[in-house]
């Protein structure tokens, strides 16, 4: 992306990627920083997402971690070190929060579901991350904050992702207070759906994601585009908005596959068109 991101080799790839039962596992894979998005990562991981959009036999996307943590947030030590350039770093600083915001965007318009697996601590723009995605599964000694405030320097990029996650008052507790919350507390204010003991989070995401897999691939994109869309219209815009989807959707094969399906009470049989 820049002269400042990594390039790993093969074997030390930023994003690892594996493939099983219409599943893609993308696992942030640097452990040894909390998987900090600097500038390499966040391009790794958008490449990763950009093959995915396309790739028919993914219908679901896991993003989990290796190492302690899920994601620490931006990269403090990548940032701080631009502040020896001519213009004191504003360049750097504007192209880290461009790309961190397009990668956000990037998994909320992925035409396929994104799950986060956390484990660890999600701070700042991992917390954001989690926030970004579509659903969300926890360890039981997973942590959350947007701890900004507390080095001088607001969590407002992750606060778009969280507001929109997380009633105004959580939302503004959690950006003001800067301190941890725990992960049945995440699950108490909307930020994630499920809190699971450590040794059972592999296996509960990996069943939600199969379970969703299973559905049309076709009526799965149809319907979380229409999700995030009319999240920001009026009330009545919605609701014309949503109808015309229903309409399109309607027209489908799949659902006249689906809805004939369950009328003769058989299994259907998708071809996501």
């Amino acid at each position: 992306m820049n002269q400042t991101a990594e390039k790993p080799s093969p074997d030390d790839a930023l994003v690892l990627r594996t493939d099983a039962d219409g599943v893609c596992v993308l696992t942030l894979n640097r452990g040894a920083q909390r998987n900090c998005l600097s500038i390499g990562l966040m391009s790794a991981l958008s490449d990763a997402l950009s093959d995915v959009a396309t790739d028919k036999s993914v219908r679901v996307v896991v993003i989990a971690a290796n190492g302690p943590a899920f994601s620490s947030g931006h990269d403090l030590k990548e940032l701080t070190s631009h502040r020896a350039d001519a213009d004191k770093g504003r360049a750097f600083f504007s192209q880290t929060m461009k790309a961190c915001s397009a990668l956000m965007q990037q998994i909320v318009n992925l035409p396929k579901p994104v799950i986060a697996r956390v484990h660890g601590i999600a701070t700042a723009a991992g917390c954001q991350l989690v926030a970004s995605c579509d659903l969300a599964i926890a360890a039981d000694g997973a942590k959350f904050a947007t701890p900004g405030v507390n080095i001088g320097l607001f969590c407002s990029t992750p606060m778009v992702a969280l507001s929109r996650n997380v009633t105004r008052k959580h939302a503004m507790e959690m950006l003001l207070t800067g301190e941890m919350i725990s992960a049945a507390r995440a699950a108490e204010m909307g930020l994630i759906n499920q809190v699971v003991a450590a040794e059972a989070l592999d296996a509960t995401v990996h069943d939600l994601a199969v379970k969703i897999a299973t559905k049309s691939a076709l009526t799965v994109k149809i319907g979380k585009e229409a999700f995030y869309a009319q999240l920001e219209k009026p009330l009545g815009e919605a609701y014309d908005y949503a109808s015309e989807v229903m309409v399109t959707n309607m027209l489908a094969r799949d659902a006249e596959e689906g809805i004939g399906a369950f009328i003769e009470k058989r299994h259907p049989h998708w071809e996501d068109r």
